[in-house]
């Protein structure tokens, strides 16, 4: 909608993860440089933390994109799963045609996997998502797949990525050989003010941007307080912003405009009269207006779990 008016080839603050995308912060790129060095290197257990929206999910597209092609990625998205349920997940992901019916023949078939893949070079890679969600007896259940090794290597690289409750979940007694066996913890901390101007110029340049200055110091700062730092909000109000000053022909999104979108943003729907105004006094505004209907329950959502989760 306001792609050439700014002079953009595409979105510049897309909701969907996007390694090309990656802002690397101080901290990013620590963590990055640490999960490479874990995984290359076969270290065994890693933990990858960080809250809600802060780019877990960037950070580790980008980490796949970066391994060589010798280095088999199974990718669990669903924490709800049970250990007979994850392993019958990991053995598909990674190609395996099982015919178990048992946990013990699962595992058989696991490790015969595991056996060919270190015979021609291959280090497997299973990464699990949003792990502060699962069972301390599935964790501990994951902790013995570790087991899987030579005299002087780990057969499989396990990533763990979560919230920051997973760390106060693997301090618990139960998991205490878990903890002891994690040879890398990386957590990934909100943006700094200057990191989050960065990072909002860095975005719109990728996009194609000629102009990074799209957005005045005064924007930014709003954007920072209302945000946080957490990326995922920041490209909910970027999107919006840059709706509001198409909408009113404005090539500077100052911290009026910012005022504008977070008051709809905190609104939404019920301030019904209020956007009917709007919509009747500028023309070309009710698709604006219309396009942000949906956007505006999502980061109330996400604004309400931030909370939660402090």
């Amino acid at each position: 909608m306001y792609l050439s008016f700014y002079g953009l080839r595409e979105v510049p603050f897309a909701p969907t993860p996007d390694p090309k995308f990656l802002f690397q912060s101080a901290r990013h790129r620590e963590a990055l440089a640490q999960l490479i060095y874990g995984v290359r290197e076969r270290k065994g257990f890693i933990v990858l933390t960080g809250e809600i929206g802060t780019g877990k999910t960037t950070l580790l597209r980008t980490l796949l994109e970066r391994l060589n092609a010798d280095t088999p990625v199974a990718y669990v998205h669903n924490s709800a799963l049970g250990i007979e349920g994850l392993l019958e997940y990991v053995l598909q992901d990674w190609g395996v045609k099982s015919t178990a019916t048992s946990h013990a023949q699962r595992l058989f078939e696991l490790n015969e996997f595991l056996t060919e893949q270190h015979r021609k070079g291959g280090s497997p890679l299973l990464v699990i998502d949003e792990a502060q969600n699962l069972s301390v007896q599935t964790l501990e259940a994951v902790r013995m797949l570790s087991n899987f090794e030579t005299t002087n290597q780990k057969l499989m690289q396990i990533l763990l990525v979560g919230q920051p409750e997973l760390r106060d979940k693997l301090d618990l007694p139960e998991l205490r050989q878990l903890k002891q066996r994690i040879a890398l913890r990386c957590h990934i901390a909100p943006l700094s003010a200057e990191e989050t101007r960065l990072y909002i110029r860095h975005r719109l340049r990728i996009a194609g941007a000629v102009d990074a200055g799209i957005f005045t110091d005064g924007a930014i700062q709003k954007i920072v307080n209302y945000s946080g730092g957490t990326p995922r909000v920041i490209n909910i109000v970027c999107d919006h912003c840059l709706l509001s000053g198409f909408a009113d022909s404005k090539k500077r999104i100052d911290a009026g405009t910012v005022s504008e979108a977070l008051e709809y943003l905190e609104e939404g729907e019920r301030s019904e009269w209020k956007r009917r105004r709007r919509i009747t006094l500028v023309p070309g505004r009710a698709a604006v207006w219309a396009a942000r209907s949906g956007v505006a329950a999502l980061v109330m959502m996400l604004i309400a779990l931030l909370a939660f989760a402090a």
